[in-house]
């Protein structure tokens, strides 16, 4: 009887990763990035990333470039882009003093293969412009017009979006890939900082709580995570509000409606990776903090509105996911919660998350 035989892989020694952002989408490809790594052991591999998200991949102390570390564990080279920036500025001399050292940067490499795992036309045209030869991307990616700039294209597997990634990333080394551990960057002086307001603030057991969320559609009522926080707190658990830029206003609400068992806490994304390692739960929607405690194996309450936690729900740990059955399908950005979402009551969220403990603990 004939058996199938995998066709060996190719022999890569240089290997450029496109991902731009976000913080979730980021978080989702890091799984097929770290297994490219590993059937490539020896390739210098480079990652471009949006400036804001470069600390998901090195820590703000180390460098760019250079043998890989904890502080930057997987990729050789993170190639810093800030194109909103220059969206808004496109004819400033900085802007273009920028792209031109991107570019020269970036070429100076020599890459081999790009693989875009975003799927945008303009992640799509900077895989092009690396002057890699060969450029791998989706069949059908989230922009139709940027499939004109890969030569090959790869038809997903899988439901959810580290699957479909998976399978991207297993086009290239010829054989399916296990989902691997993902190492994040560690900052020794983040972790202790972090390590130090966690002591004066009430020790380490905690849960995380994240009102906000990337659109309206998405975001359960501030009000209701303080009352999850308050019978949280009834367990012995006292709970951090997580905010982020212009969510100040959310995290002041649910602290607010706490019963002084919850405190608003605001991080840099290193500060954010060292909190959520130590977190015992974590209580949120379908955002990149979500998707960063689930990599990280923290036990998620996953609140879904518009979005499908099948492609996108908390992955590789314990969880429980709360999605009203009426709720659409859609990535249109309302700005309005969706009704679905309204019908999720704070004690169905606080039920979970004390059953989830229960759970976990020990």
């Amino acid at each position: 009887m004939d058996s199938a035989i995998d066709p060996p892989a190719p022999d890569i020694q240089r290997l450029l990763i496109v991902r731009l952002s976000s913080m979730g989408d980021i978080i989702h490809t890091l799984p097929a990035a770290t297994a490219l790594r590993q059937s490539f052991p020896h390739a210098t591999i480079g990652w471009v990333v949006e400036e804001r998200w470069r600390e998901l991949l090195c820590t703000l102390q180390n460098p760019l470039s250079g043998p890989r570390g904890v502080q930057r564990p997987m990729a050789d080279k993170v190639h810093i882009v800030n194109t909103a920036a220059w969206r808004k500025a496109p004819f400033s001399s900085r802007t273009w003093v920028e792209i031109a050292s991107g570019l020269s940067d970036l070429r100076g490499i020599k890459y081999e293969v790009a693989v875009d795992f975003q799927g945008a036309v303009r992640s799509a045209v900077l895989a092009r412009l690396s002057k890699a030869p060969t450029i791998y991307g989706f069949a059908q990616p989230r922009e139709n017009a940027a499939s004109m700039w890969y030569t090959r294209q790869v038809v997903p597997n899988g439901a959810h979006i580290i699957e479909q990634n998976l399978s991207l990333a297993a086009s290239l080394v010829r054989r399916p890939l296990a989902v691997p551990k993902v190492d994040f960057p560690c900052a020794p002086a983040v972790e202790q900082k972090i390590e130090q307001r966690l002591l004066k603030s009430g020790g380490r057991r905690f849960a995380i709580l994240n009102p906000g969320a990337g659109w309206g559609a998405k975001q359960w009522p501030a009000k209701r995570f303080g009352y999850v926080a308050k019978k949280l707190g009834e367990q012995g658990l006292r709970s951090l509000i997580n905010f982020g830029p212009g969510e100040k206003g959310l995290a002041s609400t649910a602290e607010a409606a706490s019963g002084g068992n919850a405190e608003m806490i605001s991080c840099s994304v290193s500060e954010l990776i060292a909190l959520t390692r130590r977190a015992r739960l974590f209580v949120g929607g379908d955002t990149g903090p979500m998707h960063l405690a689930a990599a990280l194996g923290v036990p998620v309450v996953a609140i879904f509105g518009p979005t499908d936690p099948a492609r996108n729900g908390p992955f590789g740990t314990q969880s429980v996911v709360l999605r009203n059955k009426t709720s659409p399908t859609s990535h249109t950005r309302r700005p309005e919660p969706d009704a679905g979402l309204l019908e999720i009551t704070s004690d169905d969220v606080a039920a979970a998350a004390i059953q989830l403990l229960e759970r976990t603990s020990g």
